[in-house]
This record gives C-alpha cells, structure tokens and sequence, in this order.
C-alpha cells in the first residue's frame, strides 16, 4: 500500500514507519522540518497539518496519524494549542483523505480519553470521561473521526494506548519527561538524582514502541471502509515506580540515586485491558515487559557501552 505516516520523525510514529517499509510498503513521511532523521526507505515529506496547502499531493491508499501533542501537564497550561494541533489537525486530514484516494485512517489515540476510571484494567466500555485538555482534544478527534467513517467514505481505527516507551534501532524515546528516560538519565549520571512521589507504589501499564507499531500494521490491515473501531492498546502489565527503578538497576548494573518526595494526587492504578485488539486483531504485547522495555531504550542511547 501508499501509505502517509504524519509524525514519521517522532518517537512512535519513527518505529511505525519502519515497521511498514519492512513489510514492503512505500512509506511518506510527513513532518515539520528536516531536522530529525527518518527510517531508511521513507520518503520525507516536509508539511504542516495546520497548513493544509502544505500536504502531500499524489495517491495514497492510507495514512497512520501519529503528529500531534501529547504532554497533559502542558496542555493544561496551553489548552488552545493542543485542540488546534490534536482536534483541528485531525479534521484537516479528514478533508485532505478523499482529494489523495485514501479511505482507511489510522490514528494514534490515547487512554486519557477516559480520564481516570476507578475500575481497572480500562477497556473500551469505560465511561469516556477525560481529565485534561490533551485527553478531550484527542476524544473530540476520535469521535470526529468516527462520524466521517459513518458517511462510508473512509474506515477509521483509534489506537487508545498507554505509556508507550522503550526503544526501536535508530530512534532512543527523548522526551525527558517520561518515566523510563528520566530513570535511564539518572543511572548515566545525567541527572543528580529520581524523585519518588510517595512509596513508589502507584502502578501504570507500560507499552513498547515496538508493540504499538505492531497495533498499527494489524488494524491498517483491518480497516474497512465505513467503519470506526476504537482499541484499548496496553501490556496488561502492572508495573510500579519501584518496578521500574529495580528494572533500571538490574538492567544497566548501576544504581539509581533517589528521593521520596510527597505523595501526588494520582490514581493508585492506570492499567488497559488489550483483550478486544487480541481477540479481534491477534495482536499480543510481546515486547512490553518492563526489562525488555528498559533494554531496548537502553541499548538505543548514546553514550551507554
């Protein structure tokens, strides 16, 4: 297939893209600059998803949409920028599909689109209650989605996924935010110390890059014309900070300096039930334990040898 890959040069979207080419697909990478590097055999590119005179022309059979933001603390300080970039940058691509002959539309979604849900693990029976901006903008864009397959001109999936980490050949995870990173810099010494919110006990459901590229090949494949599916993508797995450091520890033979600091106000437990996307897809988590998760992103540093 043709196929469009917005965000090719991101963390996931750059292990989506060469996860396609090595099934033999031809791969365009959309993306922002030229900057960042792309898997080999992509096509890059460069546009604006803001900017719709700026996307591709040509033919196309599909698109994986992965562009986008993803950071809830800052979309509670910037909401207006992540429903521009999440909500409207989805609608401009729902315009731009039948002008280039595509009518299958995956897209990256996220599990923060049922807020914190009290029963766990989440499926896709959860109450779609999301708790900050970047979960209502990406809800607004699923649902978007789902009303434009209604009419029968595309078919629309929406991967609802966790925290996705680990790492992929040619692509480390750097956004320093996230758990794995910040533990990975701690044990470098690139970081004086981790802080511990609380005990360490809070559990959340870590998911490989890997895994979610797998999700987007077996659903761009399921994809029909006329139809939206929405997928809860996750290990499974329950997994603690303290989990994670011990990982981090066993992993890379070093230890990790830490602090406990107050505890944060945060669910105890954030935790997806993959059994739809399994039972329906044949997808399985195969590479998100949390050692195989901390080798990879490991392995994919600078510097570490």
């Amino acid at each position: 297939m043709r196929i469009l890959v917005t965000g090719a040069a991101g963390f996931v979207g750059y292990a989506v893209a060469a996860r396609l080419v090595q099934q033999g697909h031809s791969v365009t990478g959309l993306t922002r600059s030229s900057g960042r590097a792309l898997p080999a055999g992509v096509r890059r590119h460069v546009g604006d998803l803001l900017d719709p005179a700026t996307l591709p022309p040509g033919e196309f059979d599909a698109v994986c949409h992965l562009a986008g933001l993803a950071q809830v603390r800052e979309s509670r300080g910037d909401p207006l920028r992540y429903w521009q970039t999440n909500t409207g940058g989805l609608l401009t691509l729902l315009g731009w599909l039948p002008t280039v002959g595509a009518d299958r539309l995956i897209i990256a979604s996220t599990c923060a689109v049922y807020g914190e849900p009290t029963r766990q693990p989440i499926d896709e029976t959860a109450p779609e209650l999301p708790s900050n901006p970047y979960g209502a903008s990406k809800l607004a864009a699923d649902r978007a989605a789902a009303d434009y397959a209604a009419t029968g001109r595309v078919g629309a999936t929406s991967l609802r996924a966790c925290n996705i980490a680990g790492a992929v050949p040619g692509r480390p995870d750097d956004e320093p935010g996230r758990l794995v990173p910040r533990l990975l810099a701690t044990a470098l010494g690139r970081a004086p110390e981790f802080t511990v919110n609380g005990d360490g006990r809070v559990v959340r459901d870590y998911l490989h890059v890997a895994d979610m590229a797998a999700a987007f090949t077996l659903a761009l494949h399921a994809c029909r014309p006329g139809r939206w599916h929405a997928y809860t993508v996750g290990s499974g797995r329950p997994t603690s900070i303290r989990d994670a450091i011990d990982a981090v520890e066993r992993i890379t033979g070093r230890s990790i300096a830490r602090r406990h600091g107050p505890a944060a106000d945060e669910p105890a437990e954030l935790r997806a039930d993959p059994t739809r996307i399994s039972t329906e897809l044949g997808w399985q988590p195969v590479s998100s334990s949390i050692d195989t998760i901390v080798r990879d992103a490991w392995s994919a540093l600078d510097g570490v040898g």
